[in-house]
């Protein structure tokens, strides 16, 4: 009989309440939650998902919006034996229902606010939308599973294409938050403020960093992101440390920082997509002493390969690979070997075998490695543009565009050109009304020929995916129903 891995989440979960007792840990909208009572709602939720009739490897679907509730429920899936499949809650009807097809699901879990999204995407499959359905008020053992056993079923690049399931295991979350609490462990730092999305890949990292740190953390979190909000209970509770995606770090760049006491923070670490340094450089200068620390992971490599040490940041870098990991650049692209990497894709052997070579994955991502070490991601493969025979990265011409003041957020694709191949093509929003005609002769000012936009197209705002990324596929389409004029 398979015995409890020593790497087991639940397991994890178990041993770091042991060892920190009762406490209040949780802040949510007004109430603190503690420790233990977090910990027993989910040993209790796994008696019930087991007397429901899911079974060990069984995957089930959450769709939840942030909540105390969300940590409960993972954490009942893992002591359960099953696999958590957690889904972003801004997925249509049917983009939910090719996730349950494709996962096969013995249960799907969500909040009330999602219950009309989910039952017309369900396929058939059992729902519980009220976890009172599920208390049992008596802890369920841990189910024993391996190390190597999957502990989460994560899809990813919906923006791409048809959404991947990546496999991952127990091994592979445990060693994640080790080797980040590794990585970014300062002592004295333990009030921390969340607002990432829990069903996210980067949610759940910082979840499991969470669980190897060493003291008695306390952490406030919110149910979804709002930028005044946050700078309210970012001075109310003292915090120190909050992780962000970009396009929160802008929004918070658009309130009034210096109205607000930020004494207490100390650091703020990005990921999911890259940041541009003039906003780190805009918000040090109007938070002073808080140090942007920006990192780097993909779902397939359990949303970490890299950081920016504490005190040792190197603007404009994803930072160190993380203890552990291995990275090197085979003909520009960016490789990673590490135990954080996937089992692989759900029901895709070819595109795991495209993908993880001789224990290498190969990431999609075009980056360099300095003389210290320290990883820049230039961009995606798939999102080089070629233009006449010459490469270029968007992310360059996107941070050239953004030095101008009136440039809030920029995004910039390919267009197909029967001449040069492609054409280089911006997307910007502005603070004020700018002749485009301005802005391209600004982009030539500051990049080569060959690189600046002919073309730029003003936006009231850019199209984020649901972690809060620019949208190229969204935009590439607006490329095909609308016309430009390229100068």
């Amino acid at each position: 009989m398979t015995a409890v891995g020593p790497r087991n989440l639940a397991r994890l979960a178990e041993e770091t309440h042991e060892r920190r007792g009762d406490y209040d840990a949780l802040w949510f909208e007004g109430s603190w939650f503690r420790s233990g009572e977090l910990f027993d709602r989910g040993a209790w939720l796994a008696r019930g998902l087991v007397e429901l009739g899911v079974e060990p490897g069984d995957r089930v679907v959450v769709m939840m919006e942030n909540s105390p509730d969300v940590a409960a429920v993972y954490h009942a899936i893992a002591r359960a034996g099953a696999v958590v499949t957690p889904v972003i809650f801004l997925l249509t009807t049917d983009e939910l229902r090719r996730i349950v097809v494709d996962a096969e699901p013995s249960l799907v879990i969500a909040s009330p606010l999602f219950r009309d999204t989910v039952e017309e995407a369900a396929n058939g499959v059992r729902i519980v939308t009220d976890l009172a359905e599920l208390e049992r008020y008596e802890p369920l053992p841990i189910v024993p599973r391996a190390d190597d056993d999957l502990a989460a079923l994560v899809y990813t690049g919906g923006t791409t294409g048809r959404a991947k399931g990546v496999m991952l295991t127990h091994a592979n979350l445990w060693e994640a938050g080790r080797r980040g609490h590794e990585a970014g462990h300062v002592d004295g730092i333990d009030r921390s403020l969340s607002c990432l999305p829990l069903s996210h890949s980067y949610g759940l990292l910082v979840m499991n960093v969470g669980l190897h740190h060493p003291g008695r953390p306390r952490s406030v979190l919110m149910r979804w992101f709002d930028a005044e909000r946050w700078l309210a209970l970012a001075q109310e509770h003292r915090s120190q440390i909050a992780p962000v995606v970009p396009s929160m770090l802008y929004l918070l760049l658009a309130q009034a920082l210096e109205d607000y006491d930020l004494s207490e923070l100390r650091y703020v670490a990005s990921g999911a997509a890259p940041l541009a340094i003039e906003a780190i450089h805009e918000f040090r200068r109007r938070a002073p002493g808080v140090e942007i620390r920006e990192g780097y992971g993909l779902t397939e490599t359990s949303a970490l390969v890299s950081t920016n040490p504490p005190d040792r940041v190197k603007d404009g870098t994803v930072g160190l690979p993380v203890p552990g990991t291995h990275v090197r650049i085979v003909d520009g692209e960016v490789c990673v070997r590490s135990e954080l990497v996937m089992a692989g894709y759900w029901n895709a052997p070819g595109l795991t075998a495209e993908t993880i070579k001789d224990g290498w994955l190969y990431t999609g991502d075009m980056g360099r490695l300095d003389e210290d070490g320290y990883l820049t991601i230039l961009d995606r493969k798939k999102d080089l543009i070629i233009r006449g025979g010459f490469n270029v990265f968007p992310r360059d011409v996107e941070e050239a565009l953004l030095e101008h003041p009136a440039i809030t957020t920029a995004c910039v694709v390919g267009r197909p050109h029967d001449l040069h191949g492609e054409e280089v093509v911006a997307f910007v929003t502005l603070t004020e009304e700018i002749a485009p005609d301005e802005l391209v002769g600004f982009g030539r000012q500051r990049l080569g020929g060959y690189k600046y936009p002919r073309e730029i197209h003003v936006l009231d705002a850019l199209p984020l995916t649901p972690i809060g990324k620019a949208d190229r596929k969204a935009l590439r389409e607006r490329l095909t129903v609308q016309g430009g004029t390229t100068r």
